[in-house]
């Protein structure tokens, strides 16, 4: 089984982050294939998947949480809002991002490829900050639900563990 680093982040203000801790999983060997990384995170019912890349400013999502795995290239990704801490993530590297935390390519190589998705195909909305949503969005973070499962290692994975000894 596959044990990810966690990383807390403080509420920033404008991104409200989360009491759930990121997840970042190194050497998944699913994530190094867009449609094998996409196959093993619906197999753990991470859902709706896509195939893109990380959009290049700060925002946060504040209906679903989210997972992303990076199938190719490299890229800077500064996590916790602009006062956040930068992450350098590659190939076979997956991110599970709790509702509410903010995220950002703050610079990437031209061949980056990332697949995202969601616990049970949940709704994502894109969030950027603005404080007129924020007592919206920290009420839309506190109803999402924990996920069933972790997106690399199923049922029995550390997300489970931790997200429910932290929420």
């Amino acid at each position: 089984m596959t044990q990810p680093e966690t990383h807390h982040f403080r509420d920033a203000g404008a991104i409200p982050n989360s009491r759930l801790p990121v997840l970042v999983y190194h050497g998944v060997a699913a994530a190094c294939d867009p449609r094998d990384c996409a196959e093993l995170f619906a197999a753990h019912g991470w859902l709706g998947a896509w195939i893109d890349g990380i959009y290049p400013f700060h925002h946060f999502h504040s209906t679903a949480h989210e997972v992303l795995g990076i199938v190719a290239g490299s890229a800077s990704v500064l996590l916790g809002g602009p006062e956040g801490r930068g992450f350098e993530v590659g190939r076979g590297d997956v991110l599970v991002l709790p509702a509410g935390t903010g995220h950002c390519n703050v610079g990437s190589t031209p061949d980056l490829v990332v697949v995202g998705a969601y616990p049970d195909g949940m709704w994502c909305d894109l969030r950027r900050g603005d404080p007129a949503e924020r007592e919206e969005a920290l009420a839309n973070i506190a109803a999402v639900p924990l996920p069933e499962s972790d997106p690399v290692n199923g049922t029995d994975g550390p997300l489970t563990e931790i997200w429910r000894a932290t929420g």
